[in-house]
């Protein structure tokens, strides 16, 4: 949040209202974190470059926006996790979370506020951002240069066929959902999209790309279509969404149902919080199984979930992402030598205390074995029990107070 539907609306507010209009006055804040202007352009500088300038047209790719003038150089506005175009008397959008957004009865402009201009018929409007992720960036030709260069296909304005869709998909050994999120793959697609067209087309969002069917592939691709275009054509104001999506249930990660089912939340590598319904998503083949067991303290459920204040599509912020994979990389080191050394005082003892081994076995082999029993997931495993998710659910519920001693270790 915000994702393609809030960035398309702003879009079209300044499209309706501000393009043809000259630029009398701008204020670009001084935060050089959300400002990255260019090397040797200065705040000043780039005020400068905006005052006096039409504005001959709104553009957008993904959930990145920018102002076309009629002479370069552009700004543009990667929105990031709260960024948003404020109009002055205009209702542009309505973000679901009230955390990011700029109250009308604050000061104008915000003290968030990243970019201001004024018309020159009064009419005033400001990028803000509260949780600063956004970025504001100076470029002679937005579309030849990073991020908005690197894009993929937009997922409104340059939607796939749904033959090159599938074919894509076969080629991805990934989670679908992490692929969903991937800019390059399809541009426009932030966590919520992608958990509601997921849960339309009936697919876990931990299934691997490659191993959904064609009839799952054709609904996903129909998901993406339908909700995207449905959100645009509404403008991105959630409190007309249908009341059966799973956009209405997704949020604070409180208890509840859709559809007279219950949605759970979980926290995996690079997809960031994700909200399902495993009753009707549910893990298919062992493809899938093989993805989610290989590294179990990945799954997350519900309680234990800590949500990443990072935008996961945003490249300014793969360093957190990177400090996390390494957390949980240095965890599973610790375990593994742990196990490891489980397996030495085992040998050992066998060794000192004339334990016998089987004719014709390799100990080494039926340790390894051992130690790979927790994490082997039946192949003829169906339903909730094929699930990890479900799994941990159902072990926190029946044992609320048990201590994982391995943990301590």
């Amino acid at each position: 949040m915000p994702e393609l539907p809030e960035v398309e609306a702003a879009r079209r507010a300044l499209e309706a209202h501000c393009v043809g209009r000259r630029i009398a006055r701008c204020a670009v804040a001084d935060d050089t974190k959300v400002v990255v202007a260019g090397a040797g352009v200065t705040r000043v500088a780039f005020e400068r470059a905006m005052v006096g300038r039409t504005i001959v047209a709104a553009r957008r790719r993904g959930k990145n926006l920018w102002l076309r003038l009629d002479a370069p150089p552009f700004p543009s506005f990667q929105f990031g996790m709260a960024g948003a175009i404020y109009i002055r008397g205009v209702a542009v959008t309505k973000y679901k979370r009230q955390v990011s957004v700029v109250s009308s009865t604050d000061e104008w402009p915000s003290k968030y506020s990243k970019f201001f201009v004024e018309l020159d018929d009064g009419l005033e409007f400001s990028f803000t951002d509260k949780r600063r992720f956004a970025r504001v960036r100076l470029f002679e030709d937005p579309e030849t240069v990073p991020p908005i260069s690197e894009l993929g296909p937009d997922a409104l304005f340059e939607p796939m066929s749904v033959d090159n869709f599938a074919d894509l998909l076969s080629g991805k050994k990934m989670g679908i959902k992490a692929l969903l999120l991937d800019q390059s793959f399809i541009s426009g697609i932030g966590n919520w999209i992608a958990d509601e067209v997921l849960y339309q087309s009936r697919i876990h969002p931990l299934q691997v790309a490659s191993s959904l069917s064609r009839e799952s592939c054709e609904a996903l691709h129909r998901s993406i279509q339908e909700v995207v275009k449905y959100a645009v054509e509404v403008d991105a104001d959630c409190d007309r969404f249908p009341d059966d999506w799973l956009f209405h249930h997704r949020w604070g990660k409180k208890p509840g149902k859709v559809n007279g089912e219950f949605v759970l939340w979980f926290h995996h590598e690079y997809t960031t919080t994700t909200a399902y319904v495993p009753q009707l998503q549910k893990l298919t083949g062992m493809q899938s199984s093989k993805a989610v067991t290989a590294n179990p303290e990945q799954v997350v459920e519900n309680d234990d979930a800590k949500e990443i204040e990072t935008d996961p599509e945003d490249a300014d912020n793969l360093n957190t992402r990177k400090r996390v994979a390494t957390s949980r990389a240095s965890r599973a080191s610790r375990g593994q030598q742990n196990k490891d050394a489980i397996v030495a005082r085992s040998r050992k003892t066998r060794k000192n205390g004339g334990g016998k081994e089987k004719p014709g076995t390799d100990s080494r082999a039926e340790d390894d074995a051992e130690i790979a029993k927790p994490n082997k997931v039946s192949a003829t495993s169906k339903g909730e029990n094929a699930d990890p998710v479900v799994r941990r659910s159902r072990r926190n519920i029946s044992k609320p107070h048990q201590v994982n001693k391995s943990r301590e270790r």
